[in-house]
């Protein structure tokens, strides 16, 4: 039973519109004199971005943002993928897993 998730316009209506005012607060600098104020706003940063000291040198650490971005669209897409499947079996993916592993044959698509 998906109490959440019966239908996938609401869904996508509420993830476009929280993420786009999320987007929008970061693009356009977020509070006045906050956290990363002298950041470029489009790409993560600051100085908790690295702070195992991975990257030594700035080509590596221009790396890590582009990889940390595509990582998040990567994970945000996932997760719609999960509510459309949960949508359109009527279970949860853990149920869609289980039922994938008792028959591959059958439940594979």
């Amino acid at each position: 039973n998906l109490v959440h998730a019966q239908s996938i316009l609401a869904t996508l209506a509420v993830q476009v519109l929280l993420m786009g005012a999320v987007e929008a607060y970061r693009a356009n600098g977020g509070v006045p004199g906050g956290f990363g104020e002298d950041l470029d706003s489009l790409y993560p940063g600051g100085k908790y971005f690295d702070p195992l000291g991975l990257a030594d040198d700035p080509d590596t650490l221009a790396e890590l943002k582009v990889k940390e971005i595509k990582n998040g669209r990567l994970a945000m897409f996932s997760m719609f993928g999960f509510f459309v499947q949960a949508i359109v079996t009527g279970q949860g993916p853990i149920a869609n897993l289980d039922a994938h592993l008792s028959d591959p044959a059958g439940n594979n698509a």
